[in-house]
């Protein structure tokens, strides 16, 4: 359906006031109907999750008890906080300022945040407009197209022409709606996947620093063990040069002294490794970081857990296959709108003359066109009811997706649930193994030294109480890192309510330059 303009002879005689009240008519009706067109699609509606009802691992078994008491939920920013560690705070602090890898995340979503802007603009009429100049001139005697001669004398003449025009599509069925739709629900997946990241890089950083303070605890220990062989050496020493010992048991205890020496070794170079590792994490040269030692934290701070569907809103990845379902959801409706015909409004209006100020201003020399045109694809082999289907099966392999992340989810909180209550259990169990293998340690030196025993019996229990308390360590280490993987299991004090809203998202001004506006969400 196409509007033909009026002749710009008709235009120049057709008295004002109808031609103004015929604009003004159609500035009200041109609106009204694009805002009564439809949006074809299927409506979003959020697939149920596979949850259970509750956590297994918080029923525990007859003479189990849970890892921790419950609190009421983790800190909503900072839960790092819950370690109550100066030093781990302040590193925290940086991570999600100065670590390149969220700022890579950081800058996507601005990305797909302008992404919007730019998808969004087509609701709007496209705004041009037109001036120009002309100076020609004709020499004596010179012909016209039409034959006839100029006068005689060469003449000179100016030509200017001004005038804006618009174009405007209707959107009657949606389809930009529903790319803005996409591409706002795919604006805030990409901010849980920035939070999700900003999450899991904290994390990193905690799971690093602990490691590290197993490091120093080990150093330690291993510093503890050393000294004991060094006097158990020089013992020995003693007792061959009396001669009542044998080389072996002085070839024994330095076999074991230089061990431990390496072991000791082996402690700072691992410490090395986790130091360089945080520096990069908060965005430093390692040569920049240096971290003094200190032992590794006796006490795995308590962690709240409350109902599996909590999941559901506290963790960002759920968060991100949520809204990527949306997502694919618009994807099919701006498909669909392709099987209906774009309508576009044209207008446009122009004056031209030899004068620039009383020629431009005449009635007889201005041109105005107001039309609109709808094209509809008659024929593409198919491919529009193929773009349908890819987008519905792109949906649905969104909501695969979405539901398999819940599992992983829940599966990942059972596994630390688990995982801190066993090692709570194992690390008093150790503990009583460690005091037994110490005592063992003693009486035998005793017995050594009394003439009793061996040497070769203290080097065996010696070891065997090294071995109980490097396991011991090593169990609290694994608590620490167990403890920190729970918090991100269930989302790290996030909440969906964190994300931008689609409202918030479509708030920029399409009169005013990016540049002017103030980005509060950046």
């Amino acid at each position: 359906m196409t509007f033909l303009p009026p002749s710009p002879r008709h235009a120049a005689t057709r008295p004002t006031r109808n031609r103004g009240h015929a604009l003004r008519l159609a500035s009200v009706a041109l609106p009204l109907a694009a805002l009564a067109g439809c949006m074809v699609g299927p409506k979003y509606h959020r697939p149920d999750a596979i949850v259970s009802a509750r956590f297994k691992e918080l029923r525990p078994e007859p003479g189990w008890e849970n890892a921790a008491p419950q609190m009421a939920e983790l800190p909503k920013h900072d839960w790092w906080t819950i370690y109550n560690d100066p030093i781990l705070n302040g590193l925290e602090a940086q991570v999600a300022i100065s670590n390149q890898n969220i700022k890579e995340y950081e800058a996507n979503y601005r990305n797909a945040r302008a992404m919007i802007d730019s998808i969004r603009a087509q609701l709007f009429p496209t705004i041009s407009g037109s001036l120009g100049f002309n100076r020609a001139g004709h020499g004596e005697g010179s012909l016209s197209s039409s034959g006839s001669n100029y006068a005689k004398e060469g003449t000179t003449y100016n030509t200017y022409n001004l005038g804006p025009s618009a174009s405007w599509d209707l959107d009657l069925w949606g389809k930009i709606r529903r790319q803005v739709q996409e591409q706002v629900t795919a604006a805030q997946a990409s901010a849980a996947d920035l939070a999700n990241a900003t999450l899991s890089y904290q994390a990193q950083l905690a799971t690093a620093y602990f490691n590290l303070r197993y490091q120093d605890s080990l150093t330690d220990l291993l510093q503890r063990y050393v000294r004991f062989n060094e006097q158990a050496l020089q013992i020995t020493q003693n007792q061959f040069d009396a001669g009542t010992a044998d080389p072996t048991a002085v070839l024994q205890a330095r076999t074991t002294l230089e061990q431990n020496r390496a072991s000791l070794v082996q402690a700072g170079i691992n410490r090395a490794q986790y130091e360089h590792a945080i520096a990069v994490l908060i965005g430093k040269p390692p040569a920049d970081v240096s971290i003094a030692p200190a032992a590794l934290s006796r006490t795995v701070p308590p962690i709240p857990v409350t109902v599996p569907s909590d999941l559901l809103q506290r963790r960002p990845d759920i968060a991100a296959a949520e809204r990527t379902m949306e997502q694919y959801n618009a994807q099919i409706g701006a498909d669909m709108a392709a099987f209906y015909p774009d309508v576009t409004i044209n207008a446009s209006y122009a004056q031209s003359g030899g004068d620039p100020v009383t020629s431009l201003m005449s009635v007889a020399n201005r041109v105005w066109s107001l039309g609109a045109s709808a094209t509809e694809i008659l024929f593409s082999g198919g491919s529009r009811t193929a773009a349908v289907h890819e987008a519905n099966a792109q949906y649905d392999n969104a909501v695969a997706t979405y539901r398999q992340t819940v599992l992983t989810a829940l599966q990942n909180t059972e596994d630390q649930l688990s995982n801190l209550r066993i090692l709570s259990q194992q690390s008093a169990q150790q503990q009583k193994a460690l005091d037994f293998a110490n005592r063992t340690v003693e009486v035998s030196l005793n017995q050594y030294q009394a003439g009793t025993e061996i040497y070769t019996t203290v080097i065996t229990n010696e070891n065997s109480a090294l071995s109980s308390a490097e396991t011991l360590l090593g169990i609290q280490q694994q608590r620490m890192v167990d403890s920190v993987s729970l918090v991100q299991a269930l989302g790290g004090g996030w909440d969906a309510s964190r994300l931008p809203s689609k409202k918030s998202l479509q708030k920029d001004n399409p009169l005013l330059p990016s540049f002017i506006q103030k980005d509060t969400n950046k």
